[in-house]
């Protein structure tokens, strides 16, 4: 990348207008763009060496890698956009993984001048993006950026948005690649869907893809799809077929952004490539495994979503599922998108379902936090839960007769993510004689805060005696890195430009997890309201009950507990 200028010169940096008339004789819309006259300046790296961490390690590999792409933001005004999205761009930027033939079209139904816009997004990134702000770097970036306003479900406003990605691609030479980002409600997604399909369809019809310079082969398209991916197992089926009518699957990168954390990216690496994990990763020496995701707010503002999903929609069925598929799956082929992707599939197929509304009841907790009811936007006869914990079971050869202990729940006393595999105790001879009892051991795989996975195991205390204490040997990654890892979007949005979909989520699986997620969303319709519990608790009692009835009981994060540190 040649060096970016150190300004914009607003007398170039003007937007092109759209104007969509109709042509008299056919009623078809037609497109009048003005001129873009936007003086664009490759980016050059020109920092002074400060260290931190980035995706691609390899120098010659950051920019060449990245194809030229006009991406595309559905919903562009919206909070997704100005909290994750464009800080996730502007960290990508300033590790130069953006290509400089790349451009962004924010899409919304709302008018909008471009260089508020261009401030409001550029307020977002210094809030929240990772990495340091950068004057040269948001420059390069936001002479990329511009606005289209339109309907999500008119033909004439899709016109008009397909003409302008020819424009700017013609203009920023983007070879015809777009990205399309779905950050809009999930009522929009099918118009949004019907009328990307119309576009394809039509320049199928007259033989020709987005544009292109002659003697190229035609352009990619791409839709990143974010959650909530349906409300139940049919929802999910339809939007999939519209999907597969207007895209092939390997176009689809439905998103969830736990999968581009790095924490649950090392689940696989501190399986696979960690030889004395792999032997005692099963049932034989395995006692259970819990997952939980904890979160101290409530649901704030988000009321009126949180009535239509609940806890188990909301987390269970995409997030923690994809963590359970990671933790218990056998070793893919390859780490190709699919072979891995196979892998996860096989864990949901071997989920054991629960035969009636008794066994669901059985296995199943859920809570509603204190003060719920009196959420904005909440009916105050809500039975909608807030927490939930399950008691699950993979019937596999590698699996079967280890529980699976899952819980998420808002209102708790503090956030955290983090998966907790425990092996079996120890024999009652030797260490376990006597008052005490050695503890088992146990890994942590801590997602968020404070990423990093800690080992406990025992070991002898300092004396003439015999005491054993557990200890806990911890790996950091901010601590190792000198720096924060990548924001999971950072990661996520390159691979979705590269047409990586190895941490994006296939159609089969989205289906296998909502036909068990229906299973216990229909034993709920005429069962007892939800468990209420204190906010700032860790839940309802009905949940320590479940959970103690084998024994066992929930694993309290705890961050500085003895704790030996291991740099990497």
């Amino acid at each position: 990348m040649a060096e970016i200028s150190t300004a914009i010169n607003p007398a170039t940096a003007t937007e092109a207008a759209t104007d969509v008339s109709t042509d008299g004789a056919t009623g078809a819309p037609t497109v009048m763009t003005s001129e873009i006259t936007t003086e664009i300046t490759p980016f050059s790296d020109s920092r002074d060496g400060d260290s931190c961490p980035i995706i691609h390690l390899a120098e010659s590999q950051v920019a060449r890698d990245t194809p030229p792409c006009a991406m595309t933001i559905f919903g562009a005004t919206g909070d997704l956009t100005q909290r994750k999205l464009m800080p996730a761009l502007y960290d990508l930027a300033e590790q130069q993984l953006l290509p400089d033939e790349f451009v962004i079209l924010g899409y919304g139904r709302r008018p909008q001048d471009l260089e508020q816009f261009r401030a409001d997004l550029a307020a977002g990134v210094r809030e929240f993006a990772r990495l340091k702000w950068d004057d040269r770097v948001w420059q390069w970036l936001a002479e990329r950026i511009f606005y289209q306003q339109g309907a999500y479900d008119e033909a004439s406003s899709f016109a008009a948005l397909d003409a302008r990605l020819d424009e700017l691609g013609r203009h920023f030479h983007t070879r015809g690649n777009r990205l399309y980002y779905m950050a809009t409600p999930p009522g929009e997604f099918a118009p949004i869907i019907e009328n990307l399909g119309q576009l394809r369809e039509a320049d199928r019809a007259h033989g020709r893809g987005p544009a292109n310079p002659p003697g190229e082969p035609r352009g990619w398209w791409r839709l990143i799809i974010e959650k909530p991916f349906g409300s139940n197992l049919n929802s999910a089926h339809s939007l999939n077929e519209l999907l597969g009518r207007c895209f092939n699957e390997n176009e689809v990168f439905r998103i969830d952004h736990y999968l581009g954390k790095e924490t649950v990216q090392n689940i696989l690496a501190l399986r696979f490539a960690n030889a004395i994990f792999e032997p005692i990763w099963n049932n034989r020496y395995i006692d259970h495994v819990q997952i939980a995701v904890a979160e101290k707010v409530g649901v704030g503002r988000r009321g009126g979503y949180y009535e239509t999903s609940g806890a188990l929609r909301d987390m269970v069925v995409n997030h923690m599922f994809q963590l359970m598929t990671l933790v218990t799956m056998e070793a893919p082929v390859t780490l190709t998108a699919n072979a891995i992707r196979d892998e996860k599939v096989q864990v949901l197929r071997a989920l054991r379902m629960f035969p009636s509304k008794e066994e669901v009841l059985q296995n199943t907790v859920r809570g509603q936090y204190e003060g719920y009811k009196q959420e904005e936007g909440v009916a105050p006869d809500s039975r909608i839960e807030t927490y939930v914990a399950l008691k699950m079971h993979v019937d596999n050869w590698r699996w079967f007769g280890v529980p699976f202990y899952l819980r998420h729940g808002k209102s708790l006393p503090q956030r955290t993510t983090e998966i907790v595999v425990r092996w079996k105790d120890t024999p009652s001879v030797l260490f376990n004689q006597g008052g005490g009892r050695v503890k088992s051991n146990m890994l942590i795989l801590r997602i968020q805060p404070d990423e990093c996975f800690a080992l406990r195991v025992n070991a002898k205390v300092p004396g003439s005696g015999n005491e054993i204490h557990d200890v806990r040997m911890e790996y950091e990654y901010a601590e190792s890195l000198d720096g924060e890892p990548p924001e999971a979007y950072e990661r996520l949005l390159h691979d979705a430009l590269l047409g990586d979909s190895t941490l994006f989520t296939r159609r089969d699986e989205v289906e296998v997890a909502w036909s068990i997620v229906d299973s216990i969303l229909n034993a709920w319709k005429d069962a007892p309201p939800p468990h209420a519990y204190e906010q700032g608790s860790w839940g309802p009692q009905a949940a320590d009950e479940l959970i103690a009835r084998d024994d066992h009981r929930w694993h309290r994060p705890h961050k500085h507990d003895h704790i030996v540190h291991v740099h990497g």
